[in-house]
């Protein structure tokens, strides 16, 4: 009689649980197997080689793994090396507790790689953006993208006036959106600065209008906090800031003071010169390392860590092949704690890829938020609302 031998992907502790009960398994056995079941691959970047050759043996000796360069072999002075570190739940747990007891900066790492692994196991966090308690374990959130600018590149000029953009708004409720995103100045390639008198006639009025109108949160897509203030005394509930907080520092004060959720974005320069030839050595691991840095920063000025979201940037200081990678890696995001945000939609890496102008891709999108709803994205930022809920909610119901 055939075994029927299958590979399984574990993805987390719900998921072993419930393979272990499918089997059988009494429920204490459960408990005891269960650290056992799920398998983490950790990446640590420039340790001390006399620290790498410790976390090499103390994992060895609990049955794990970690991968080092050669110089850890050598001793060799002043040398550094990033380490592949491979184990069980069990495994990685046992090994905070010895390093933590040991030289050369190793209790420091042992606290890094627990927090890494705690959040990445960790059930999404809620967030409360104005009145809205948004459950991000339950499901994927859609924010729809309001533009009120001349020169977006997808929907500039069409919602210039106040009372079409407000319509829009509404007509996006409709469809389905979680959030309404609006943004006075277009952030795209190369795209001209707006001065902040500009910027606040375009968005103002129209925030103030749309949230008598609608009983969404709104977002304010901007990187100045005199914007920022007066769309939060209008009626928004959340900063959605391209820079994360680099760009005014009088942000990230206002926003501790008013208590206001934030998304940290990662991108290189500005929108003016990001395309100017970027190069990562690790795309994941270099905007992971970013958005950390700005994590810590906001929190030193008092923004609360359940206020912060993350996004990636996709198209923001990216090459297509980046934006790629960034999508198939972008569980790795997890790490950091934070519940994450993607905008992909109607981007040019979609053009490139599919060969298409801006108006035709749609489909494009849709695969591009299905994949990012897939691997850990909680709220995903779309132009095309009905369409991209309908993609979620499958999404949602095959995953969640």
């Amino acid at each position: 009689m055939k075994t029927n031998a299958r590979v399984l992907v574990v993805e987390n502790e719900k998921e072993a649980r419930h393979l272990m009960e499918e089997v059988g398994v009494h429920r204490d056995g459960v408990d005891i197997m269960l650290s056992k079941a799920s398998h983490r691959l950790l990446k640590l970047e420039q340790v001390d080689v006399r620290a790498a050759n410790i976390i090499k043996q103390e994992i060895l000796s609990r049955g794990g793994e970690a991968a080092v360069s050669w110089s850890v072999y050598a001793l060799a002075k002043n040398a550094r090396s990033d380490v592949l570190l491979m184990g069980t739940i069990k495994q990685l747990e046992e090994l905070y507790h010895k390093l933590k007891l040991q030289p050369f900066g190793l209790a420091d790492i042992a606290e890094e790689i627990k927090e890494a692994r705690d959040n990445f196991d960790a059930a999404r966090r809620d967030v409360k953006v104005g009145k809205t308690e948004m459950n991000f374990g339950e499901r994927t959130y859609v924010m729809g993208v309001l533009n009120v600018t001349p020169d977006s590149f997808s929907d500039g000029g069409k919602f210039l006036d106040e009372e079409g953009a407000v319509s829009r708004g509404i007509k996006m409720v409709e469809d389905g959106a979680d959030i309404i995103d609006i943004g006075g100045e277009s952030t795209r390639p190369g795209a001209k600065r707006v001065g902040a008198e500009e910027e606040l006639k375009r968005v103002v009025p129209v925030v103030e209008k749309l949230a008598a109108k609608i009983d969404k949160p709104i977002s304010v897509d901007t990187y100045k906090s005199e914007v920022a203030r007066r769309a939060l005394d209008a009626g928004a509930a959340l900063v959605n800031d391209i820079s994360a907080l680099r760009m005014d520092d009088d942000m990230a004060p206002l926003l501790a003071e008013r208590d206001a959720p934030v998304i940290l974005m990662h991108m290189r320069g500005t929108p003016q010169n990001m395309q100017e030839n970027p190069t990562y050595k690790s795309v994941m691991g270099e905007i992971i390392s970013f958005l950390r840095e700005r994590l810590q920063l906001a929190r030193s000025k008092g923004i609360k860590m359940e206020n912060i979201l993350v996004d990636p940037g996709i198209g923001f200081g990216k090459t297509v092949q980046h934006n790629l990678e960034i999508l198939r890696k972008l569980v790795e995001l997890k790490s950091l704690g934070c519940p994450v945000v993607v905008g992909t939609s109607r981007k040019s890496f979609i053009g490139h890829t599919l060969d298409l102008p801006v108006e035709e891709r749609l489909e494009g999108t849709a695969a591009t938020v299905a994949l990012s709803a897939a691997n850990g994205a909680n709220i995903v930022r779309v132009h095309d609302v009905k369409e991209m809920v309908r993609v979620v909610r499958m999404t949602d119901a095959i995953l969640k």
